[in-house]
């Protein structure tokens, strides 16, 4: 059976003093479908505060939905059984986004290798345990024995986000679900880290759902997109047609706020972006609908 995650109607609201009702909607009746067959990268992109990282965590679990689901092979997340849940957790991998933040400073970048050996069972013995870490050290072009026995600060921002990929690459996951993790990274980095994404795609079977801000990012990764703002997600489609054709006024301001490369002219423009009215989501919901279910 083909492995999906699929968001039906999700909404997420906070408790927030002096909003409208007391509360504030952060992700507005959200539904898209990831499937792991075939692999592919589906981008989700908006804004600070469009509500992308509040899904991120309904898709990990982390966080669950004011109302709607978050399904896991036709199941809810939240009502799997513990062997469906170990499935789930071995199958749905994040990647974070600060790459400072996610190691603990008092251990060894080992430790987080180690323990996805010992608590999903990929090693019987030690020595097959090291050669399995070295072999995904590799794959996300890092040298073992210039990784192996460090502290987090012994390693760049570029290095730390490596070392959980190769994690990644241990558990061979049927998704993962990448929150910005490239907005701390160099230039150079950035598109290193991009390539084993797609490596991943292309060679594992993985699926992305890769959230940014980051129109540029999209482009080159390809795949999809789907354009949230206000907690709504207003368009979708091929990056390609999002991004050549756009449909939605919010997805042409986000097209039109990237910078030119030509110093002759002056960036001088500021984007308004105003609170979309019941009517206009439901457009946009409409609108955003794709022909079919799967992305």
């Amino acid at each position: 059976m083909t492995k999906t995650i699929e968001l039906k109607g999700v909404q997420q609201r906070f408790h927030a003093r002096g909003t409208a009702g007391g509360y504030l909607t952060a992700v507005d009746d959200a539904s898209f479908t990831l499937s792991a067959e075939p692999a592919q990268v589906t981008s989700l992109v908006g804004q600070s505060g469009s509500g992308k990282s509040t899904i991120a965590r309904n898709v990990l679990g982390l966080q669950k939905p004011t109302a709607g689901d978050v399904l896991y092979n036709g199941k809810d997340i939240f009502q799997l059984s513990r062997a469906e849940y170990d499935d789930y957790r071995r199958n749905v991998q994040p990647v974070f986004q600060d790459p400072y933040a996610i190691f603990n400073p008092f251990y060894r970048v080992d430790r987080v290798l180690w323990k996805a050996v010992k608590k999903f069972g990929l090693a019987s013995t030690r020595e097959a345990g090291l050669a399995l870490i070295e072999e995904s050290l590799r794959a996300v072009k890092l040298e073992p024995e210039r990784v192996l026995g460090r502290y987090p600060h012994q390693l760049s921002g570029g290095q730390r986000q490596r070392v959980m990929l190769a994690r990644v690459h241990m558990l061979r996951p049927a998704f993962i679900i990448a929150d910005e993790p490239v907005s701390m990274l160099d230039a150079q980095v950035r598109k290193l880290f991009l390539d084993i994404l797609l490596d991943f795609q292309r060679d594992h079977g993985m699926t992305t759902l890769f959230i940014t801000h980051d129109l540029s990012t999209v482009y080159y990764l390809g795949g999809d997109v789907m354009v949230i703002t206000k907690g709504v997600i207003v368009e979708r489609g091929p990056v390609d047609t999002v991004m050549h054709e756009p449909s939605h006024p919010y997805t042409k301001l986000l097209l039109d706020s990237i910078p030119q490369p030509d110093p002759d002219q002056r960036w001088t423009d500021r984007i308004e972006v105003d609170e979309l009215g019941e009517e206009e989501k439901a457009e946009a919901k409409l609108a955003s609908t794709p022909e079919t279910p799967v992305i």
